[in-house]
């Protein structure tokens, strides 16, 4: 169980976002100025998966422009995650999507942050790091299920929130919405006044 602490660190290969491949690419090097979210997907070239990453990718201003990097990794090769940006969407790819895609071909990224399974590919595996590294938020689901990115964009606005705020975010918590204090008058103002809609 990865959260409260400190994300592994890794130096892997990369496919960056344009299209150069890099043999040194480190997590720590490359966080936004905010914090990161980093996930695992099974392979290349398969069929939830595209629909994941194009996902992010579309997305990916709304991300950014809080201060999150997007890294995707899974256990294939530098070279498939470029053949499989250079080919279209219409044709089974992913298309130029903008965030860095790490090679894990040792698969010892995987099972740092323990989403590898037994067969060698990587569980769906979401995780928010915090900009000093810190896990404060981690969702991993099995292979049909595919992850609700819209959901990690409320995370990450969780976490920025209580970051500059100090206050906790209750259930259902979405940007703009009134948070509450951390203390037991705190708790009782906030349920008292959003009971009905909990």
């Amino acid at each position: 169980m990865l959260v409260t602490k400190k994300a592994p660190n890794f130096k892997a290969t990369a496919v960056l976002a344009n299209n150069e491949i890099v043999d040194n690419f480190e997590l720590y090097e490359n966080f936004g100025e905010k914090g990161t979210v980093i996930f695992f997907y099974p392979l290349d070239f398969t069929f939830v998966c595209p629909s994941e990453i194009i996902a992010f990718d579309k997305r990916l201003e709304e991300f950014t422009s809080r201060g999150i990097n997007v890294i995707g990794v899974s256990i294939d090769s530098q070279f498939s995650h470029f053949a499989w940006k250079n080919t279209s969407v219409n044709e089974g790819g992913i298309g130029q999507v903008k965030f860095p895609l790490v090679a894990d071909l040792t698969k010892q990224i995987a099972k740092d942050y323990d989403v590898l399974l037994d067969a060698g590919i990587a569980l769906r595996g979401s995780f928010l790091l915090d900009k000093d590294g810190t896990v404060r938020h981690a969702v991993i689901n099995d292979l049909p299920l595919g992850r609700n990115i819209d959901e990690m964009i409320r995370m990450v606005d969780t976490m920025v929130f209580t970051n500059e705020y100090g206050e906790v975010c209750p259930a259902g918590w979405n940007k703009g919405d009134k948070a509450m204090k951390p203390t037991t008058d705190g708790v009782a103002d906030y349920l008292s006044e959003n009971s009905e809609t909990l």
